[in-house]
């Protein structure tokens, strides 16, 4: 659905893009990540073909972007950098302005407006003008607006952005409901637990480059490091050191860590219980995808955001 093969961009001297290979799967609810100024909405931009970029190729849909943008962006969905509507307009009458501009399509503007809003909780809203609306009701306009014509493939933005948790919430269920429907969902963000919940692909960013792309579920793989929760550290430090490749790790009063190099966590477990060592809890230790990001970026424990 997305394709991109060295894709770069520079604005002068500043190298916003570089050498950017992703690759988006049908049906994917994709996480690009990355902290603010990583080049994640350069990117966006490129793949709709708002940005001509400086070098590289773009596939979006089987076809080449900007090139078949006429044929591509029909069927493409998107939300960049917030939404702007009329806000003197009411949200339902903003959105039929939106359906006309586009491609024309034979009838059905009512329900595809109705369904719309329903789908992001603004289906009471009325004739209030937008103007009056929250900072998280328009955010949910523009999304309405993104999937006002059942788009193939949609392109979000920070969607969150501005959404109390309750809202967050909705249109994270809302995403994933899409992608089990058969919508392929490409979700730009910063917010690295937002995406560790709601995405089964991802790719991170730093500094306009690629540093990882792969399943969430391998992402977040074991570390290795296993918990072991006993009160018989004595022993169970004993037992462990005695199985290939076994290091063991800190150790407090009832907990001790054991750092597994070949050997099955049942392994160990067997090994402990077998030996009489009374394990309360064993527990494989595995990163949040904020502990990848910092592992694979070198930063500090904050992702700017």
């Amino acid at each position: 659905m997305i394709r991109t093969e060295g894709l770069s961009k520079r604005f002068g001297g500043l190298v916003a893009v570089e050498g950017l290979d992703l690759d988006v799967g049908e049906g994917d609810l994709f996480g690009f990540l990355g902290p603010n100024g990583s080049g994640k909405t350069t990117t966006v931009r490129m793949l709709l073909g708002l940005v001509f970029a400086t070098s590289g190729r773009i596939e979006v849909l089987g076809r080449p972007m900007p090139r078949a943008a006429r044929e591509v962006l029909p069927q493409v969905g998107s939300l960049v950098e917030g939404p702007a509507f009329y806000p003197h307009l009411s949200g339902r009458a903003n959105l039929a302005l939106f359906d006309a501009a586009g491609p024309r399509v034979t009838g059905g503007r009512r329900r595809r407006i109705d369904d719309a809003l329903a789908r992001v909780g603004l289906d009471r809203v009325g004739r209030r003008p937008v103007r009056a609306w929250s900072s998280g009701m328009r955010q949910r306009l523009g999304l309405a607006a993104a999937l006002l014509r059942a788009p193939r493939l949609l392109v979000l933005d920070e969607p969150t952005n501005g959404l109390d948790p309750h809202g967050t919430r909705e249109v994270r269920d809302l995403l994933a409901e899409l992608a089990a429907g058969g919508t392929t969902v490409f979700l730009s963000s910063h917010l690295l637990a937002e995406v560790e919940l709601v995405c089964t692909r991802a790719a991170i960013v730093d500094r306009g480059r690629l540093v990882a792309q792969d399943r969430v579920a391998a992402l977040l793989g074991p570390t290795g490091r296993v918990l072991v929760t006993t009160p018989d550290v004595g022993a169970a430090a004993d037992l462990a050191a005695a199985l290939p490749g076994v290091r063991l790790g800190e150790r407090g009063p009832d907990r001790l860590a054991v750092h597994l190099d070949g050997t099955a966590p049942e392994a160990l477990n067997r090994r402990l219980v077998d030996g009489g060592v009374r394990v309360r809890e064993l527990v494989v230790e595995r990163p949040s995808l904020e502990d990848v990001f910092l592992r694979l970026t070198g930063r500090d424990g904050r992702v700017p955001g």
